[in-house]
């Protein structure tokens, strides 16, 4: 019988554990030890039941067990200790709070939006790398002190939970989450009531929704929830699931996220008395309707739309993570014009207004599409994608923003991803690091950084390195035989016909893990082009491979559930089954057991589709080589000291199943005449020490690098500080003056001019280190010098006379407007290069309160009767 109502029944837990309850609502425990080992002592085997989960287990713990512990001495020296550790975490100085000398220029406090955040499997809130991604930059920054406050929705299903048919289908699960058993707590106003944010929606109806709050170490995590009773059964589903529902639904979640969220923010900083964030976040485009509630706070008789712009520009900081256009969400411009204006949301903001900051309006864009990574860009002073290469590749896919630059100078820069160590190094990783240079700097090293720590690794022996990593390859051959156990008895299967499940995987045998999303870029099925040739690796007789597969195709993509099913399929294959196979539910759970427990990552998508990738980083911090294409992170940082490249065919191929036939093929090779025989090798020993050096040179050289701490600061000093000080300067009287100044140049722009190009005179060819007189003469319309600079753009030219490596070179203006309103400029161009050198002129915006001079757009250049770019040869 099923039950007609349900509630959470809350254990009292004995005065003396009181500190249990303070443990278990704050997540830290998901990434320290002592802290999961003292619940885990509470009962191991609840513990194990519980999915390690202190919430779930405090529920379940007997009575006379809590009475047992409640006069356990060490039991209550080891909670004391956990809980004033704790405290000294969440109140004490860190990184952030040190930095004394420039604490005037950092934000008060910073508010970060994601449509998802993967904290830990006990609140399943993610569904792939993006939620991953944000959950670990709330921990790092807690790690750090930086003042964060994370914003997201709070989904009744989350994402979707994985199995398979007896054919190897994709079958979806959507448990129900109940929040009062999750580690959150309801936001209440001071009279006691829940505390409620709205948004209005066309014909009259309301979106309500309740704020949760996680803490994650010292960042609190605001959480939206619309299941409550004042909406009606509609709305109440806004937040049923992650990325599902149709277009309405999907817009209605970003206005959530984006508009709720900024309400649902102020509301927490009221009540809790929490700094107002000076910088606002957007982890991708989900999150762009919260500039736009931030404009609205902001207009009125006073202030007009323009002027609210540019003071919520200022503050603004945008992060991008796709690299295709098909990646972005974007609706129906009607859809989005019918949630706004007075009848609806935001009626002080002209529905025109909103439009005009979405709609594809440039070259190869939709006219009649509303992008929500334009809004992002349109929205944000600074903008960043998560590598350098994916930086590279948005500057190309946004460029139709800034006509007339370069892509390189279109104003996206890069901060490269980074993983949360704490969270993802197994405990015996992080044990043997404590053994070599001390538990607390052990810590440090993960959480802060800092080479001098990490170059310990090479003092450990080679001998506990090779132990340590075939203890962790054992301990995921048990964890793979118990998961593929459960998975066939999901499919159908009996026991008496499950008993070669005994033998799946050999912990000595070459192991290598492939684990993400299934989207069609990135190539499940790669490694089955050749599948005899497959079968020879797996089943070589000296130098065999075992691999180990996961990950979840979106519940709409038959086309990535089709991949799924031909890869079980191949892994049912009786001859190669205990070599390969395939676990259904990837999640964190599973994670934090694979990365460790494999020797190589693999990584094949079709390159430059991978924005950053950040699974191998966490294989790397294990000790795992990688094995990949260069594209996203390890294309900036391969190294062949730690791990392989496998050679693409971007420009030879002239099919997708070609480029896929060469790509396969090198990637056998690598296989078979690299990885294995460096794996195998044995030194005088008996060790593998090549392969133990490459894997030392992974922990000390990349180990820094790839730490979320390292990715934290970065946008703390590139893009955080600089925002805050932007928002700081622009109060509403500042962003006034800059928005009718950028009017008055966008209208006079039409009539500015280069006129004249000359130099001092030089043949064909020209010395190092002369330098040129640069004359030029330009007519600026209405504008003054004040309003623009002159350059001179320099570098070395291309066959095709295309400047590269450009550098620009402002010139001065000399005297005032001729007769005919023109004016001079000069300057001196230094011949700095040699080879094939150019150079041009053009005209930006000039203005102190610009974040770049590629914001507005606007540039003019010579013409080609004035004087194209003139080049020399320099010897």
């Amino acid at each position: 019988m099923k039950a007609i109502r349900r509630f959470t029944v809350r254990p009292v837990l004995p005065d003396p554990l009181g500190h249990l309850a303070e443990l278990a609502r704050n997540l830290r425990w998901s990434w320290h030890p002592r802290t999961r080992e003292l619940f885990r002592s509470v009962d191991p085997g609840l513990w194990e039941a519980s999915g390690c989960d202190p919430v779930r287990l405090l529920g379940g713990v007997p009575p006379a067990r809590l009475a047992e512990l409640s006069r356990d001495e060490d039991f209550l020296r080891r909670l004391g200790e956990a809980a004033g550790d704790l405290r000294e975490y969440v109140t004490g100085e860190r990184w952030y709070q040190q930095r004394s000398g420039e604490s005037a220029h950092l934000p008060r406090a910073v508010a970060y939006f994601s449509p998802e955040f993967g904290i830990t499997a006990a609140l399943p809130q993610y569904s792939g790398g993006l939620g991953i991604l944000a959950g670990d930059h709330l921990k790092a920054a807690s790690d750090l002190g930086v003042p964060l406050i994370g914003v997201g929705l709070l989904y009744r299903h989350g994402y979707f939970r994985q199995s398979l048919s007896r054919d190897a289908w994709q079958q979806e699960h959507y448990p129900v989450l109940d929040p009062n058993e999750l580690p959150l707590t309801l936001l209440h106003e001071a009279d006691g009531t829940p505390a409620l944010v709205a948004l209005a929606l066309p014909g009259g109806r309301s979106l309500r929704a309740h704020v949760w709050q996680a803490q994650v170490g010292r960042v609190p995590l605001l959480l939206l929830d619309s299941d409550v009773e004042e909406n009606d059964r509609g709305e109440r589903d806004v937040t049923d699931r992650l990325y599902g529902g149709g277009s309405e639904h999907r817009l209605l979640q970003e206005m959530l996220l984006g508009i709720g969220g900024v309400r649902a923010v102020r509301t927490y900083c009221r009540l809790t008395g929490h700094p107002e964030p000076e910088v606002f976040h957007t982890n991708e485009g989900h999150a762009g309707f919260l500039g736009l509630e931030r404009i609205h706070e902001l207009t009125g008789p006073a202030v007009g739309f323009d002027t609210a712009l540019e003071a919520v520009r200022a503050g603004t900081v945008f992060t991008t993570h796709t690299p295709v256009p098909a990646g972005i969400d974007r609706f129906d411009r009607e859809l989005v014009a019918r949630h706004f204006g007075p009848d609806a949301e935001l009626p002080r903001v002209d529905v025109g207004d909103i439009l005009r900051l979405g709609m594809e309006t440039y070259p190869g864009g939709e006219p009649n599409l509303f992008n929500m990574a334009v809004m992002g860009l349109r929205l944000g002073s600074r903008a960043n994608g998560v590598s350098t290469l994916h930086g590279a590749v948005s500057r190309e896919m946004f460029a139709g923003l800034w006509p007339g630059f370069d892509p390189e100078e279109v104003p996206i820069t890069s901060v490269t991803n980074g993983v949360h160590a704490p969270t993802w190094v197994a405990p015996e990783v992080l044990a043997l690091g404590a053994r070599q240079i001390g538990e607390r700097r052990t810590e440090d090293a993960l959480s802060v950084g800092g080479s001098d720590r990490w170059d310990a690794v090479a003092d450990i022996p080679d001998t506990d390195i090779w132990e340590l990593r075939r203890t962790l390859r054992g301990q995921l051959v048990d964890e793979v035989r118990r998961r593929l156990y459960a998975s066939w008895r999901q499919r159908g299967a009996a026991t008496a016909e499950l008993g070669w499940i005994d033998d799946v995987l050999d912990p000595d045998v070459l192991t290598i893990g492939f684990a993400r999303r299934v989207p069609s870029y990135k190539r499940l099925t790669l490694m089955l082009r050749d599948r005899d040739r497959l079968m020879e690796l797996l089943l070589h007789p000296e130098r065999p491979l075992q691999i180990v597969v996961a990950g979840k195709a979106h519940p709409a993509d038959d086309g990535g559930k089709r991949l799924i099913q031909e890869l079980v399929r191949f892994t049912d294959d009786p001859r190669v089954r205990h070599r390969v196979v395939f676990l259904p539910d990837y999640g964190m759970a599973m994670a934090q057991k694979l990365y460790p427990g494999c020797d190589v990552w693999l990584n094949n998508p079709l390159r430059p589709l991978e924005a950053c990738g950040t699974s191998g980083m966490k294989a790397a911090l294990n000790g795992a080589l990688n094995l990949s294409v260069l594209d996203g992170w390890w294309d900036e940082w391969f190294e062949p000291d730690f791990g392989w490249a496998i050679p693409t065919a971007d420009g030879a191929a002239t099919d997708d199943d070609r480029r896929d036939d060469l790509e396969a093929a090198a990637l056998y090779d690598l296989l078979e005449r690299r990885v294995a025989p460096r794996f195998y090798e044995r030194g005088p020993g008996r060790l593998p020490d090549r392969w133990i050096e490459m894997v030392r040179r992974t922990l000390t050289r990349l180990g820094p690098k790839v730490l979320a701490g390292r990715m934290v600061r970065e946008y703390v000093e590139e893009l955080y500080a600089p925002a805050a000080r932007a928002h700081r300067a622009l109060d509403v009287t500042a962003a006034g003056e800059l928005a009718v100044w950028k009017a008055r140049v966008r209208a006079a722009w039409p009539r500015v001019t280069v006129d004249h190009v000359e130099a001092s005179a030089t043949g064909a060819t020209a010395e190092l280190g002369a330098t040129l007189a640069l004359r030029v003469r330009v007519h600026l319309g209405e504008l003054t010098p004040d309003d623009v600079e002159v350059q001179a753009i320099a570098g070395r030219v291309d066959p095709e006379d295309r400047i590269t490596g450009a550098t620009p070179v402002p010139l001065k203006p000399v005297g005032g407007p001729d007769q005919e309103g023109r004016r001079v400029y000069e300057g001196p161009l230094a011949l700095d290069r040699t080879g094939s050198f150019g150079y041009t002129v053009r005209i930006l915006p000039a203005h102190r309160l610009l974040a770049d001079g590629a914001e507005l757009g606007l540039v003019t250049v010579p013409s080609e009767a004035t004087g194209e770019a003139a080049g020399v040869l320099l010897r």
